[in-house]
Parts: structure tokens; C-alpha cells; sequence
């Protein structure tokens, strides 16, 4: 077994041992603990990019490969399996990304708010990635409940009545959808008999037609649970103001946990539910593609209805989680190319935009954007002679950086060119009137499709509308002229960010390239299941010695 083999592993041991490590040392050591979060964070990032170029070509064929990792030494089914591919591969990338974002951030106060912010940073990373290398549905679940052990006390760090009350709600919802996930995991377990994906992708073709109800009804509460953390409409009630309400980094590295539940609707959907499961292929897609769409629209109401920018951006997570739902449930290659170029746009964005929404409200009064909205509702013109007498004022240059920064972010919630969300978008719109991506015998372009199509534009219009109107208010025409007050650590995230979703546009080809490839082993998981049930352990002491 190669170094690389081993570096499998690295993402759930590293945040587990700098984790567990801190909790040593007293909290008055903050700037110690600090500087070990971040290089270990750092160390993360290193590990995850060397994978992702792992996982897309294997340095002994050439040709992409998936890497199985036994846990133990024991085979599939019976041991605990690590699996990387392309999918897991981008999705610790980009929670290593925004992982360095939030934490630089939290840097300059944040992370002095409350006990074990670093220790509860480093267990979220843990979780995260151990849910996406997992290859059996109940280590799935347990790196679901670490995850969500350090979001409850992340999204609780800080202070205030408001971000107490939601953060209670968020636990309550997500303790909810922690026991549906044990109630799916055991009815799917008690009719196949096994956990690994792989070898239950192998078994559920061959389950009888009386047990197939159950297994269905399994993979039914399971998918509740996934749908939870998703949002998707009506059961995502709760994100928006949970996140609106959780301190600026938490928020941006809590943009990545909607994606968990979208990662394993599209790991599961398709890997067990295929083209290859016998009568249950294709089960669930109709609820996603339908359920993605009402949360669109659903999504894009509450981010036209957004008085508060926290709120706006919290309703924009559902906007995504619904593209992506839908993507989902069209089950079109293309079309989920496209859409994980989406998400990877879309993620960095929503983080990128939870962090300016600290600065830029910085120099406002609480109440300032519902009073804003207030006097553009009734016309109020009481400083109308005041503001002739502020013309040809030089903008401040910290209004200015933050103003393209936010000009940025509008342009990539709204999909307008050049940058990457209209990539993401124009891939989309392609795939799905595409003739030949919908198939020779479809007759046509059908209704679910232009409802998809106009969804999709239109959400985007309203993200525009939303952002254009509390950019006026923030920017051009503010009721208060307080200049904020912001730290290198705390733009060089945002621009960080930003800057990787110019990156994306100016490398769409290759990232476009590398999105199709993953979308295609998704809907063809043949090598998966192989590398998995194939994979052998290694000799043992007594059989080196006899050779």
C-alpha cells in the first residue's frame, strides 16, 4: 500500500488529534490555540488537494481509480471502509476552503466569544469529511451526530437572546432528524442485511417484492433526515433564521453542512437507487425534482421578502439546496455536471457573503434596513436637502472594497456573466434542453423542464432585485455615514473567497471537465461497487514471514 493510500485517512485523523490535542491547554492560551487551528486547517487543505489530484488520475495506471481504505484490515461488508473518489475528493476541498476562510475570520474576536471554539471547529471538520469518505450507512450516521455535536455548540458561540432561540430550534430540528436517520439506517439494515453501500447496491435488486415496501420505506426516512438538513421546502422552515442568527464564521462554514444532505441524497440516489436497481430504480426522483422546484420558488420569495441581509442570505441557501434537489431528480448526466459546478460557485459565495454581512453592517443601526424599507414604501423625503448638499464627497476606499466585494456576490447569486454562477447556470440550461441530454425518445422538451428552466432565471432575477435593493440602501444611499471599521484577517477571507469563484470562471473548462468525469462514474457506479467488494487486506505478519 502506497503513502497515498494512507493520506485517505489523514482528513478525519488530523481535526480528531488538533481537536483533542486542545482541549489540553486552558483557554486563556487563545493565541496558542489559534495558530495550531490554522495550521492544522492549512495542513487540511494541503492533504485534500493532493487527493482530489489522487483521485482523478492514479499515479500507477494513469486513469482515475477509486481508493478504498480498510479500517482494520477487514473486507467489505464486514469492516468499516473508507472510499475515495471524485465526489469525495471535491467535497474536502471545499470544506477545507471555507474551513481556512472562517477560521481567518474568526480570528479577529470571534473566536474569544466562548469556550472550545477551536475544539469545536476542528470536530465539525472531522465530521464533515468522515461523512463524506465513509462507505457504510452507519458510520455515515456517526459522523453525522459528530458534526452536529460541534454544530450545536458552534452555533450557539457568542452572546444574545436571538442567536439562543434559534440556535435551540436548530438542535431540536436536527436531534429530529438524527433519530429518523437511525429509524431508516435500521429498516434498510433489517431487510438487506448489510450497511455497506456498495454491497447494498448489489442486494437491493435482489430483494422480494414483499420486503421491497419496507426497504423503501427505510430509504423514505432516511431520505426525511437528508431533506432536514437540505431544506428543502416545507421541512427547511428552520435554516434561514438559524443561520441569520449564528455568528459570521459559523454561518460561512455552516454553508457547507446543506451540502452534506445534498451530498448523500446524490451519492445514495444514484449509487442504490440507479438505472441497475431492479424495481426500485429511480425511486424518490420524482419528489426531489418536485420538492427541488417548490424550494426554489419558495427560496427566491424569501430573498425577495428579506428586510435584513442575514435573512437574504439564509433564504439563498435554500434557492441552492432547491437547484440542486432538482438536479438531483432530473437524474441527467449533464445536467449533474453542471449542477456540481453549481454547488461548488453557490457554496463559496453564500460563505463569502455571511462574512461581508459583519462588515458592512458594521456601519448601520440595527433597525436601519427596516426603517430604509419604511421610507422607500412612503416616499420619505425629509433629507432630500441634505443629500444635494453631500455631492461630489469622495467615497471612503474601506466602502469601496467592500462595495465590489458585495457587487461580486450579487453578480454570482443573480448567475450574470462573466463569473462562475453563470457558468454553473448556462451548464445547467444547456444540459436540460439539450435534445440529445434528454434522449432520442422524449419527445420533446417537456413541462417540467421549461418550469425547471424558468425557476432557475428567475431565481436568479429575484437575487438580483434583493441585492441591488440592499445595496442602495448600504452603499449609495445610507441612513447613517458611519465608515466601518475592518481587519485585513477579516476582508482577506471574503476576497479569498470571491477570488476563487473568478478562478473558476477563468479555469471553467478544466473544472467543467473534471465535474463531467465525476458526474459520469455517479451515474455509472459499476467501478465504485467493484473497488470496494474487491478490495483485498493486507498480509498479515506470519504470511510475510512464510513468503
Amino acid at each position: 500500500m502506497s503513502w497515498a493510500n494512507h493520506l485517505v485517512i489523514a482528513p478525519i485523523l488530523l481535526p480528531l488529534a488538533t481537536g483533542a490535542f486542545l482541549l489540553v491547554f486552558d483557554e486563556r492560551r487563545r493565541a496558542f490555540k489559534a495558530l495550531v487551528s490554522l495550521f492544522a486547517t492549512l495542513a487540511l487543505l494541503v492533504v485534500a488537494t493532493t487527493l482530489v489530484t489522487f483521485a482523478d488520475t492514479a499515479p500507477e495506471t494513469g486513469t482515475a481509480a477509486n481508493t478504498v481504505y480498510l479500517l482494520g484490515n477487514w473486507v467489505a461488508p464486514f469492516g468499516i471502509v473508507l472510499v475515495l473518489d471524485r465526489l469525495s475528493a471535491l467535497m474536502l476541498v471545499l470544506t477545507s476552503v471555507l474551513a481556512i476562510a472562517a477560521l481567518t475570520f474568526s480570528l479577529a474576536r470571534w473566536h474569544k466569544s466562548g469556550p472550545h471554539f477551536h475544539t469545536l471547529f476542528q470536530f465539525l471538520l472531522m465530521g464533515l469529511n468522515g461523512a463524506f469518505l465513509t462507505g457504510d450507512l452507519f458510520n455515515l450516521f456517526v459522523f453525522f451526530e459528530v458534526f452536529l455535536a460541534a454544530s450545536y455548540g458552534l452555533i450557539l458561540h457568542g452572546s444574545g437572546s436571538l442567536r439562543v432561540k434559534a440556535g435551540l430550534h436548530y438542535v431540536v430540528i436536527n436531534l429530529a432528524g438524527a433519530s429518523l436517520f437511525l429509524i431508516g439506517v435500521s429498516l434498510i439494515y433489517g431487510v438487506t442485511g448489510t450497511l455497506n453501500m456498495a454491497d447494498l447496491a448489489i442486494r437491493i435488486p435482489m430483494v422480494s417484492a414483499d420486503d421491497r415496501m419496507l426497504l423503501e420505506a427505510g430509504a423514505a426516512i432516511l431520505g426525511i433526515a437528508f431533506l432536514i438538513k437540505a431544506g428543502m421546502w416545507p421541512l427547511g422552515f428552520w435554516l434561514p433564521t438559524a443561520y441569520s442568527a449564528a455568528a459570521a464564521p459559523v454561518a460561512a462554514i455552516f454553508a457547507m453542512l446543506s451540502k452534506v444532505g445534498i451530498y448523500i441524497l446524490l451519492r445514495l440516489s444514484l449509487l442504490l437507487f440507479g438505472a441497475d436497481a431492479g424495481a426500485s430504480a429511480g425511486f424518490g426522483e420524482p419528489w426531489l425534482l418536485y420538492g427541488g422546484m417548490v424550494t426554489i420558488a419558495f427560496g427566491a420569495i424569501g430573498v425577495l421578502a428579506s428586510q435584513a441581509m442575514g435573512r437574504l442570505a439564509g433564504s439563498y441557501v435554500l434557492v441552492s439546496s432547491g437547484t440542486l434537489l432538482a438536479a438531483i431528480g432530473m437524474s441527467n448526466v449533464s445536467l449533474t455536471a453542471g449542477a456540481l459546478f453549481y454547488m461548488v460557485s453557490s457554496t463559496l459565495t453564500i460563505a463569502a457573503f455571511f462574512l461581508l454581512i459583519e462588515l458592512v453592517e458594521r456601519a448601520q443601526d440595527p433597525a436601519a434596513d427596516v426603517l430604509a424599507v419604511t421610507m422607500e414604501a412612503y416616499g420619505d423625503d425629509m433629507d432630500e436637502e441634505e443629500e444635494e448638499d453631500e455631492i461630489g464627497v469622495a467615497i471612503p476606499a474601506t466602502l469601496v472594497i467592500l462595495g465590489i466585494c458585495f457587487t461580486g456576490a450579487a453578480l454570482l447569486f443573480a448567475g450574470l456573466p462573466p463569473l462562475s454562477g453563470f457558468i454553473a447556470k448556462f451548464a445547467m440550461l444547456t444540459a436540460v434542453f439539450n435534445p440529445e441530454g434528454l434522449g432520442a425518445s422524449s419527445g420533446g422538451i417537456s413541462l417540467t423542464t421549461w418550469v425547471f428552466g424558468a425557476l432557475l432565471i428567475l431565481s436568479g432575477l429575484a437575487a438580483m432585485i434583493a441585492m441591488t435593493r440592499a445595496g442602495i440602501r448600504t452603499f449609495w444611499a445610507p441612513i447613517e455615514g458611519t465608515v466601518p471599521r475592518v481587519l485585513v484577517m477579516e476582508f482577506a477571507p471574503v476576497a479569498f473567497l470571491l477570488i476563487l469563484c473568478v478562478g473558476l470562471s477563468v479555469q471553467g473548462g478544466k473544472v467543467m471537465a473534471y465535474m463531467d468525469a465525476t458526474a459520469r462514474s455517479l451515474h455509472d457506479p459499476s467501478s465504485y461497487i467493484s473497488d470496494v467488494m474487491s478490495a483485498s487486506s493486507l498480509p498479515g505478519p506470519k504470511s510475510v514471514e512464510a513468503k
